[in-house]
């Protein structure tokens, strides 16, 4: 079978950021299915665009014998503002449209967003080549962007919203990464039940595995006789890491030996470090983004690990990956976002609940955690058995698989 991936994100080799697709792709490709992915040049986490990409349209590269990736031009301006972020969008449309002339013989088109308008690209590339359409939905565009305050244009939005309707229905099938995606989609959208699937996130357990601590990053980072809480991902408006220097704030006089690392990169990056300098933060380490293959080190390292998102309905309904990255490596979570990532972690006794709006609370939590490593023991072994049984990532691309076999008749 020969896959059409359509993901602007989608990561170049050691790139930071999440990697769903690339080990989707690298297990279809094990299996002997041609996949042929077009992807934007610049990292969604890190805003920035390898120096190869300058000057040319679109790159083509030839990564293995089943796997060929056409990268396409996206605008410098991605990280700078919402505008800039805009033109990234569409100036990857109208490249990634170029980029469809150049594939041959496919059987079925997969286009995972956000951002949404990449659905444009997928329903063009369906009229062309008459092959079935699975869009995928890893967050709900455009109300996620709305509700963060980072969409408030009504132009923008009403054209995000017939996007996303154009979307619903040329796609064949909905795939989407969450149980209340699809109660979303059904209740909200009109959208028959019978058009939605659902293979969500997962976690990758040939990365993220319970390791001991890396010496060498205790000794980099002066961390010896350190709690350490880590968060690992974008530092964006929706992403709320405020609310973690705030924490770090309230503890640095009350318990020197907690020790915050944040680690990623993203829009809000130099007004957070700048946020922490005025506070004077000690017990906050600022660390760039870092390639997927040693990330676990730095969750390795951790005592516990943190989660937290803006508190609006919206996020009420999101897996975010890095919950699952921590299970894997049997590290005890602290979960600030409420709705279903929530009870993923309090069902399953792997860590819990802070309210990201309750600093107060969340410290108590913080601090009667440290005390307890009895009770961090425990939820790290049952967020890995949970998460090692229902979310290995090399089951769910199978599965992918299976739907795609039914759409192309195999």
């Amino acid at each position: 079978m020969h896959i059409l991936l359509i993901h602007q994100f989608y990561l170049n080799e050691n790139d930071p950021g999440g990697s769903r697709f690339n080990k989707f792709v690298e297990f279809w490709s094990e299996k002997g299915h041609k996949v042929s992915v077009i992807a934007g040049t610049v990292n969604y986490s890190t805003g920035k665009s390898d120096d190869k990409y300058n000057k040319k349209y679109i790159t083509k590269e030839v990564i293995s014998k089943n796997v060929t990736v056409y990268r396409c031009h996206v605008s410098k301006g991605y990280n700078k503002n919402f505008i800039g972020r805009l033109f990234g969008y569409f100036s990857f449309n109208f490249s990634s449209s170029f980029a469809l002339k150049r594939i041959k013989n496919i059987d079925v088109i997969l286009v995972s967003s956000p951002p949404l308008f990449i659905g444009l690209t997928g329903i063009l590339a369906k009229w062309i080549t008459k092959k079935p359409l699975i869009f995928e939905i890893r967050d709900l565009w455009p109300e996620s962007a709305i509700d963060t305050g980072v969409l408030s244009n009504k132009y923008i939005i009403n054209l995000a919203y017939k996007i996303e309707k154009m979307c619903y229905k040329y796609a064949d099938l909905i795939n989407v990464l969450t149980p209340a995606f699809k109660d979303k989609l059904i209740e909200n959208k009109n959208i028959n039940p019978n058009k939605i699937i659902y293979i969500p996130n997962g976690a990758d357990l040939d990365i993220f595995k319970p390791e001991e601590k890396n010496t060498n990053l205790v000794q980099k980072y002066n961390l010896n006789n350190k709690f350490i809480i880590t968060y690992t991902g974008a530092h964006g408006v929706a992403n709320h890491l405020e609310y973690i220097l705030n924490i770090a704030n309230n503890l640095k006089n009350k318990d020197k030996d907690i020790h915050f690392l944040l680690i990623g990169d993203g829009m809000r990056k130099k007004s957070l470090i700048n946020l922490a300098n005025k506070m004077n933060l000690d017990n906050v380490t600022f660390i760039d983004a870092q390639p997927k293959n040693q990330i676990s080190d730095y969750v390795n390292l951790s005592d516990a690990c943190i989660a937290v998102l803006k508190k609006n309905d919206t996020f009420k309904t999101v897996y975010p990956n890095k919950i699952f990255d921590y299970m894997s490596c049997k590290k005890p979570i602290l979960v600030g976002i409420d709705g279903i990532a929530r009870e993923l972690v309090e069902d399953n006794k792997a860590g819990i609940y802070i309210d990201p709006e309750n600093e107060e609370e969340c410290v108590n939590s913080i601090i009667s955690l440290k005390n307890n490593a009895d009770l961090r023991q425990e939820f790290g072994e049952n967020g890995y058995q949970f998460v090692s049984t229902n979310f290995d990532r090399k089951k769910l691309a199978d599965k992918y698989i299976e739907k795609m076999n039914i759409m192309v008749g195999k």
